[in-house]
């Protein structure tokens, strides 16, 4: 689901430094995802390359975009980079203990650009492959909806970073709320994360609910919210570092 990313931004950054809510520990789940798909079998290695980069792929595309390319052009080079990975094995050189995955991602995508791609075989480098389902035509349209601004790709790759990580967790937190049958739930209380809310007292009579347990609904929403936003961070950083990376996300939301 995408929310206005300026609101969501300052909306994530308040529940991310409220210090009421606590830390807890979660496994670096998503880094042996990176070590399969650096160093198994070709059809596992797919797999796990999927679900590792369908999160980053808009980050990457933006990033491309940024730096000049066509929209044909950054698809291309987008899905041919993906590939490249695969083939090469390029994954087994991320190592948790060598810096954060993004980093990784982002230095391997502008050694690929500046040594390994030709614009006039675009579509033959990527081999016809479809690594990651890239989404051309919403990325393209999300893209032209981007506020101007003077950023570095760089710096622009980090805050895209930062935003596709806050709207997965947003929908993460939609699809809990549904399978446990609280879809009107989450549609009232999302406001509470997207800083749109209104005052409890109106939310609790459209939900003909009290507004105790309007407040009590609230903070459980950015209870979760912040866990899921933890957890996520977790899966591509070393051990101890979820609070620096934290720290990082809202700095990147800043722009």
């Amino acid at each position: 689901m995408m929310i206005a990313h300026h609101d969501l931004d300052a909306a994530s950054r308040q529940i991310l430094m409220d210090n009421s809510l606590p830390s807890r520990s979660f496994p670096t789940t998503l880094w042996t995802v990176v070590l399969h798909a650096g160093r198994d079998e070709p059809a596992r290695a797919r797999v796990a390359l999927q679900q590792l980069c369908q999160g980053y792929w808009y980050p990457l595309y933006s990033f491309t975009r940024h730096r000049g390319y066509s929209p044909e052009d950054a698809q291309d080079l987008t899905q041919a980079f993906f590939a490249h990975l695969l083939e090469k094995r390029g994954l087994g050189r991320a190592d948790p203990e060598r810096g954060r995955f993004r980093t990784f991602l982002l230095a391997a995508l502008k050694n690929f650009l500046a040594n390994e791609w030709d614009k006039s075989h675009a579509r033959k480098r990527g081999g016809g492959q479809t690594i990651v389902s890239l989404e051309q035509e919403a990325g393209e349209s999300r893209y032209r909806l981007e506020p101007a601004h003077d950023l570095t790709p760089e710096r622009h790759f980090e805050r895209q970073w930062a935003v596709t990580l806050l709207d997965q967790v947003l929908s993460a937190l939609q699809n809990e709320y549904e399978a446990e049958g609280k879809s009107e739930l989450f549609d009232e209380m999302k406001n509470v994360i997207t800083g749109h809310a209104g005052a409890y007292a109106e939310m609790a009579a459209r939900l003909k609910r009290s507004e105790g347990a309007i407040k009590v609904a609230a903070h459980r929403l950015r209870h979760r919210y912040r866990e899921l936003i933890r957890a996520r961070i977790a899966q591509t950083v070393g051990e101890g570092e979820v609070e620096d990376e934290l720290r990082h996300l809202m700095a990147a939301l800043r722009g």
